[in-house]
């Protein structure tokens, strides 16, 4: 399967139209969005990111109004996508109307530690609920997402995305990860989110995880 195959694979796992307060950054249009960086556009930066070897695959809570609902890949930000990252070249073009890029700190710690530690090359981004969880009413208000949405609407893609890559080793970033892989009886290992002040914790729990992966 390609990797173009495989990315409309996963997004056809989602409802559409959307859910209520969910947004899903490969078929919704976001108003924030330049017309250069429609769902399509999306689309294809992720099957760009799809393309690899993968040794990792890190599962993620949800995308956020700062990162995957602009960028289509989770925790990786317009700011990022203007600076470069594996498989996608620096962008010299803005993809949203906001003043400046949007810039997240969680995405902005992933790609640190996945730099540092010499595997973005080969690590695969993804959330447990792929649709962006909003406040109704405000799209750019972030919300928990709930444990029934998770399940409906982020384990189809998620259990393509783990035989896709079958030799990967499936890392969840939080809890709402686990509890997803664990409900999957999916083998995976645990790091802890780098929001809300965990960036130590993740380093230092995927630098352990790499490690004992050598």
């Amino acid at each position: 399967m390609s990797n173009n195959e495989l990315a409309k694979l996963l997004i056809d796992t989602l409802p559409f139209p959307s859910p209520p307060k969910l947004f899903n950054p490969w078929r919704d249009h976001c108003p924030d969005c330049k017309p250069c960086n429609d769902p399509d556009a999306k689309l294809a930066r992720l099957a760009a990111h799809l393309d690899c070897e993968a040794r990792f695959i890190l599962c993620g809570e949800a995308p956020s109004h700062r990162g995957c609902r602009h960028s289509g890949i989770a925790f990786t930000s317009e700011y990022l996508l203007r600076e470069g990252i594996p498989r996608i070249p620096a962008m010299s073009h803005r993809l949203t109307i906001k003043k400046s890029p949007y810039k997240e700190g969680s995405a902005t710690t992933v790609w640190k530690v996945l730099r540092e530690l010499r595997i973005e090359e080969h690590t695969i981004l993804w959330n447990a609920l792929p649709m962006h969880p909003h406040e109704q009413g405000n799209e750019q208000k972030n919300r928990r997402p709930i444990p029934d949405e998770v399940i409906k609407f982020g384990e189809p893609a998620l259990e393509k995305l783990v035989e896709a890559f079958p030799s990967a080793t499936i890392v969840a970033v939080g809890k709402i990860a686990e509890r997803l892989l664990n409900k999957m009886g999916i083998d995976y290992k645990p790091v802890r989110h780098p929001s809300f002040g965990g960036a130590p914790e993740f380093t230092r729990g995927l630098e352990l995880l790499v490690a004992g992966a050598s």
